[in-house]
């Protein structure tokens, strides 16, 4: 290796003295929403029974109207978190014990927990070694007979190929479930992503674009969904004698409820989403712009028809190229003052309940359900493991708040450690 005694990981000067800008979404209209919500001295609206409280408060119910607007759907159902979205949202589609959800490996493990909360299997799917998000053909592949439902999730704010998905889930009559929680107004050929599958989901937590600190929302176009998703939202098994509902499998009921609060913060959060998503565009667009003749990185890949919102900004990394390995990489972007991270979740089925197949009691149920324990072993995901395990580094610093200067330091850190760290 060449001489870099200049890098800041060998005691040399970093190139970045002073922390990137927090993000600061809570503003003034926030602070008011709540005081009102205060003032009012209302903070839930829900009642466990079949009264009008049964629906939430007068925020909770405006914030779903907004929520409908905004993104053109028929029904939007707001609860206390994106998780319990995606619980609500397997329940609604009657998925039933030993059914298989295909599931994504490279997430938040929600998105593979829901199908065994209602006891279902989760079978995992291959990525797209472009967008990050479920491969088609992989899905394609996973299909059985006991093929239920797809949970397809936005990725860092790309979007999955949904045309192909969709089209898949209808040859197969499949519920497909977007979890949208990190691509808020993201695109997909014109359409929102969330809103192009049977259910879509977003997140309010502390870390998305807009947030809460906790909560979500989940959308359909469906009237009998959306029936479905308030029922087990809300103790919905006291309530479906009294409501004439016919169908109540799965419909034993949660406290999934929103309050007032969230609700009146999130009414004003919709309404300054495009402003904090446009920034995250620009910056992760001129980064792009100049990190890609760099060698050994690949920025994010945008195909034809879609809206990246940014959540993260994923870089695929070549060490082989570069000639530096990527943990040491990272370490010296980190050293010189750059917010960075290797590697971004292990695939999900590594984890010890997926390899021990140990979920409820000690028997392996739901595993053993169908007669047969599903194969979770190392392997059954090539394309996410090689990018984990190899090329994958991140970072969230494409946000609102952040200036030209900031993202010029980023760069000057990445041309540092590549030109000093051979």
């Amino acid at each position: 290796m060449s001489s870099n005694k200049e890098l800041a990981i060998n005691g040399g000067q970093p190139v970045r003295q002073k922390p990137f800008p927090k993000i600061k979404n809570i503003g003034p209209e926030e602070r008011q929403a709540v005081l009102g919500v205060l003032d009012s001295d209302l903070l839930s609206g829900f009642a466990g029974s079949w009264t009008p409280a049964f629906f939430g408060g007068p925020k909770v119910q405006k914030l779903e109207r907004d929520w409908e607007t905004h993104f053109g759907v028929k029904h939007a159902v707001a609860m206390n978190s994106a998780t319990s979205c995606l619980y609500a949202a397997i329940a609604a589609a009657a998925v039933e014990p030993g059914d298989e959800v295909i599931v994504t490996p490279y997430s938040m493990i929600c998105s593979a927990t829901c199908a065994l909360v209602y006891n279902a299997i989760p079978i995992f799917a291959d990525i797209d070694p472009e967008n990050f998000c479920l491969s088609p053909k992989s899905i394609r592949a996973r299909i059985t007979p006991r093929t239920k439902a797809i949970v397809v999730v936005q990725l860092f704010g790309n979007t999955a190929d949904m045309d192909e998905i969709m089209a898949i889930a209808e040859e197969h009559n499949l519920v497909v479930i977007e979890d949208a929680s990190q691509s808020p107004d993201g695109l997909h050929n014109g359409r929102k992503t969330g809103t192009i599958g049977h259910m879509g989901v977003f997140s309010l937590n502390v870390h998305k674009t807009m947030s809460t600190g906790e909560g979500g929302v989940t959308v359909t176009n469906d009237s009998e969904l959306a029936e479905r998703l308030q029922l087990v939202r809300n103790h919905g098994e006291v309530v479906v004698g009294k409501k004439g509902t016919k169908n109540i499998a799965n419909m034993i009921g949660q406290n999934w409820r929103m309050c007032e609060l969230e609700a009146a913060i999130a009414i004003e959060q919709l309404k300054k989403l495009e402003a904090l998503t446009a920034p995250r565009i620009d910056a992760a667009n001129y980064l792009s712009q100049r990190l890609v003749e760099m060698p050994g990185l690949t920025p994010p890949v945008v195909k034809a028809g879609v809206r990246h919102v940014y959540y993260n900004y994923a870089i695929k990394y070549d060490a082989k190229t570069t000639g530096i390995p990527r943990s040491w990489f990272v370490n010296a972007l980190k050293a010189e003052g750059i917010p960075m991270v290797e590697a971004y979740v292990r695939p999900i089925y590594m984890e010890p309940m997926y390899q021990q197949q140990i979920a409820y009691g000690t028997a392996g149920w739901p595993f053993t359900a169908n007669g047969r324990r599903p194969n979770y072993s190392k392997g059954i995901c090539p394309t996410v493991e090689y990018i984990d395990e190899n090329e994958m580094i991140y970072t969230a610093i494409c946000r609102s708040g952040v200036t030209r200067e900031d993202l010029d330091d980023v760069v000057r850190a990445f041309e540092k450690v590549l030109r000093l760290g051979r």
